[in-house]
């Protein structure tokens, strides 16, 4: 981005069926020069999703030896899958000035917090349990049994509201985007990550 040095980490946690990847893409879609983070997983692939658009889809092995080789920002395993983003193309794009969205869930978020790279954490809440609970069933992504599993640990996953910059609740959709590309936007504008712009104009004013 013109005027600034280094990228921005944009991290988008929630509960499952909070929408928050809908939300995502309705945010990259709108906002200029913000790319998706891509994470690994060991899980199958989704009817639509793409291996290296969606995801890096790869086998538990594979997974197994980047972990232990400590190539991941943080590493998870969400109902049953194991989840992961690597670090070193994570600090490449950010090095080259570029803006990322990382879309994971909420102990992804804390390791991120705790890791080596600064970012800038966005909560999606949903309005209200009823509300998620209708969204998980509609998707139609899991079967009965995972989607107890997921209501069961939702209430815990609100509970870690606090740990996070920004609260976005998705009762609305576009409501919801337009929230979380404010943010985006005024992070960008932060006078610590403009300084350099700033200091290019001063310096055309005489002394």
């Amino acid at each position: 981005m013109s005027g600034r040095g280094s990228g921005i980490l944009f991290v988008i946690a929630a509960p499952s069926g909070a929408g928050k990847s809908t939300v995502a893409r309705g945010v990259l879609d709108s906002v200029p020069d913000l790319e998706f983070s891509v994470s690994y997983t060991i899980r199958a692939p989704r009817d639509g999703e793409q291996d290296g658009q969606h995801y890096h889809f790869v086998d538990r092995e594979r997974f197994e030896r980047m972990r232990q080789a400590g190539a991941f920002l943080e590493s998870a395993t969400v109902h049953g899958n194991l989840y992961g983003t690597e670090l070193e193309a994570t600090r490449r794009a950010l090095a080259q000035g570029r803006d990322l969205l990382l879309d994971i869930d909420l102990q992804g978020a804390r390791q991120v917090r705790r890791g080596p790279i600064d970012a800038v954490s966005i909560m999606i809440l949903p309005p209200d349990f009823a509300t998620l609970r209708s969204r998980l069933f509609d998707r139609g992504s899991e079967d009965e049994a995972e989607r107890g599993r997921r209501l069961a640990g939702s209430r815990g996953e609100v509970e870690g509201f606090a740990e996070f910059s920004y609260l976005v609740v998705n009762q609305d959709l576009d409501t919801a985007v337009a929230q979380v590309r404010a943010i985006v936007i005024a992070e960008r504008r932060r006078t610590a990550r403009c300084a350099g712009e700033a200091r290019r104009i001063l310096a055309t004013f005489p002394t």
